[in-house]
């Protein structure tokens, strides 16, 4: 019985977390703007979002955003890491506990106080406002330190001797870094950026505070259509969202999988040998 009601229990939970999202899914498609009445399967919703000057126009900022930002906190992350692992045991542990401050921070929190340095450095430097920039480097800044929690295992997974090894074989340091420790990284740093990549196209709090009024996010562009008749575009333009990052966090978990599998089958072979 106590497995019964545990199983009840768990489902119950799932049905709570994502039936919103499966009917929001499939008003998506609703031939009527009511949102509780099926009238018969359409596509026009999605052909009316596609034709939004608007939206198409957010999501080309939210996508080169989410891109770049990416791949500037990928690689400001990456040496981070390997700059933490150089490090002594106390310091080590003293920057990895600082690294952790800004994903516990409240992201209104973190939003403000971006928002709060950008306008003061506007002010000083002068002529500098909320935009494009300002959005990108917000994007950098909280997305720095989930790659360094990606890339950081993989780092201390890492043989230590490998490298050590490659210059006595006659790589350069920076031969050996690419040819050797890039190489043992790299998972980390590809999950890394998909996590990066994912926060950043699915950010709004941060987003609002940090950005112009040319440089407009999905997220925003969704809460200023809320606030005003729901139209069917957003069950559309939602849905889209939803199914991308649902892709990118199933590759994510697909890929932890397999690493893990690879790990255990890598340790059952040293036994066995």
């Amino acid at each position: 019985m106590k497995k019964f009601f545990s199983k009840v229990y768990v489902a119950f939970i799932f049905l709570f977390l994502y039936a919103p999202i499966a009917v929001l899914l499939v008003f998506s498609f609703n031939n009527s703007k009511s949102r509780a009445v099926w009238h018969g399967f359409t596509l026009k919703w999605y052909g009316e979002l596609f034709r939004d000057e608007a939206i198409i126009n957010a999501f080309i900022t939210t996508l080169l955003v989410a891109t770049l930002a990416a791949i500037i906190a990928t690689l400001l992350g990456t040496l981070a890491a390997i700059g933490f692992k150089n490090m002594r045991k106390g310091p080590r542990k003293f920057y990895m506990q600082v690294n952790n401050i800004p994903m516990l921070n409240p992201e209104i929190v973190t939003g403000v106080s971006l928002m709060l340095l950008f306008v003061y450095c506007g002010r000083v430097l002068g002529g500098m406002e909320l935009s494009f920039t300002t959005l990108l480097l917000a994007h950098v800044t909280f997305n720095v330190p989930y790659v360094i929690l990606n890339v950081m295992p993989k780092l201390q997974q890492m043989d230590g001797h490998l490298y050590e090894a490659a210059l006595d074989l006659g790589c350069k340091p920076v031969q050996a870094f690419f040819k050797v420790v890039l190489h043992e990284i790299m998972p980390g740093i590809v999950s890394g950026f998909i996590m990066a990549f994912t926060l950043s196209f699915d950010d709004f709090v941060i987003s609002y505070f940090t950005s112009g009024a040319k440089s407009q996010t999905l997220s925003i562009i969704i809460y200023a259509m809320t606030r005003k008749r729901i139209s069917p575009k957003i069950n559309a333009l939602s849905s889209i969202m939803f199914i991308t990052v649902f892709v990118l966090l199933l590759i994510v978990n697909l890929r932890q999988n397999k690493e893990k599998n690879a790990s255990k089958s890598k340790r059952k072979g040293m036994l066995r040998s």
